[in-house]
């Protein structure tokens, strides 16, 4: 019974992702030829009209576009990444593959065959989806083996149309690594994301092709180009890409994800408060504009930068913060939280009992930190009755020394007044 059951909820599983993606057949006027496609869009893309989504272009899509699309789906349902539009281009339906991706053995560069397909894919391709999508600016593009040194051409133009690049066991032509050194040494464009792996189950002079490119592109000074490079020795050449895809997934979309330690240790450490803030703001305008997701600063970004909000310079900035999840998190007591802390730190007790108590009141009394946060109230309210209490004290001692002045002065003004009517007495006699 429980088999059957499992059966049913696979079968379930299956029929709801294929009514996601479709396959059409894509007349190309570059090859003369048509070409089966896979297409995957998001649920949501008919829910929100005003979004739009990163696009990946996945060569011989016709047995990597599925493992992609699961790994992107699980990485999406974790807000790890965007989700994306998929295209996959089968090529192995009959010999196409190998005049698809071939090169000149001369200068490792495109044949006539070849460069239609390039054509087909980087004008044809990706200019049809986005007369038919909503496409962000984002667009990755995958490659296996032979087909992942054919991807890199891309790279080599005056301005590459792809911002990532996932290279599975590529199998690089011999100058690959020339070409791709002096385009990515000097390149000033926005970011290029770059991910390629292999194993000792590549034969010996395909894995030391990769190890040249893998690490030679690493040890580039170049900040604008981010390498990945993944080796995965106990491993075979078919479970390598179970692995890579959501290795390159993790790099790619590193930017989209939730600040990680790493994120943190390498870029949000040391900065101050105001430049912590500045750089959690501008993290979400970059996904907005890249992904096309219109994403709220997650609370989890907003604890990690906290420590550094409270600590450095006497919660100056607690303030800013707090009115800047207000604007995000209306409903939520952290905004409140961060206020009232600010002007607790500052002495201003009532005004921080006041942001505390605001806080409260939008809790659920029953929530497991609603009693945790009370006791912001307690603390506060009794340093309020503390300075109630010194401050009457203070008044009390003021009052006292003020009335004693007061005899003091009318003491004076008697002995005064004494001694004018004894003088005058002496000026009669």
């Amino acid at each position: 019974m429980k088999r059957f059951v499992f059966s049913i909820f696979l079968l379930v599983s299956v029929w709801s992702q294929a009514q996601d993606v479709q396959l059409k057949r894509f007349n190309s006027v570059e090859m003369g030829t048509t070409r089966t496609l896979k297409i995957y869009v998001p649920p949501t893309y008919e829910k929100d009209t005003a979004r739009y989504y990163p696009i990946t272009v996945i060569l011989d899509g016709d047995f990597l576009f599925d493992v992609y699309l699961g790994n992107m789906k699980l990485f999406a349902q974790r807000d790890l990444a965007p989700e994306q539009i998929l295209v996959g281009v089968f090529q192995n339906e009959g010999d196409e593959r190998t005049t698809d991706i071939e090169y000149d053995k001369v200068n490792g560069l495109p044949t006539e065959n070849s460069d239609r397909f390039y054509r087909f894919i980087g004008a044809e391709l990706l200019d049809d989806m986005e007369q038919k999508y909503r496409i962000s600016p984002f667009r990755t593009i995958v490659g296996s083996t032979a087909s992942a040194n054919f991807i890199n051409y891309y790279i080599l133009e005056n301005e590459p149309i792809f911002d990532a690049f996932i290279n599975i066991n590529p199998y690089f032509s011999p100058d690959m690594f020339t070409y791709l050194e002096m385009k990515l040494g000097t390149m000033e464009r926005s970011k290029i994301y770059y991910y390629l792996n292999s194993g000792k189950y590549n034969n010996v002079d395909i894995h030391k092709k990769i190890d040249q490119v893998g690490y030679g592109l690493k040890n580039l000074e170049n900040p604008n180009v981010l390498v990945k490079y993944d080796l995965f020795d106990n491993s075979t050449k078919t479970s390598s890409i179970g692995q890579a895809i959501p290795g390159a997934l993790a790099h790619i979309f590193s930017g989209y994800a939730y600040i990680s330690p790493e994120e943190f240790n390498l870029n949000i450490q040391q900065l101050s408060p105001p430049d912590a803030i500045d750089y959690l703001k501008k993290k979400y305008v970059e996904i907005d504009y890249l992904f096309g997701t219109n994403l709220k600063i997650r609370e989890r970004d907003i604890y990690a930068i906290e420590s550094i909000i409270i600590d450095q310079e006497n919660g100056k900035y607690l303030a800013e913060f707090g009115k800047m999840i207000e604007d995000l998190y209306p409903e939520s007591p952290l905004s409140d939280y961060y206020i009232g802390m600010f002007y607790e730190l500052q002495g201003k007790y009532s005004q921080a009992l006041k942001y505390y108590k605001n806080g409260y009141a939008k809790m659920d009394q029953n929530a497991e930190n609603a009693e945790k946060y009370y006791q912001n109230i307690e603390r506060v309210q009794g340093r309020a009755d503390e300075v109630i209490q010194q401050e009457e004290a203070e008044k009390a001692e003021r009052d006292s020394k003020k009335e004693e002045w007061k005899s003091q002065k009318e003491a004076e003004k008697e002995m005064q007044e004494k001694y004018r009517k004894k003088e005058k007495g002496n000026e009669n006699d």
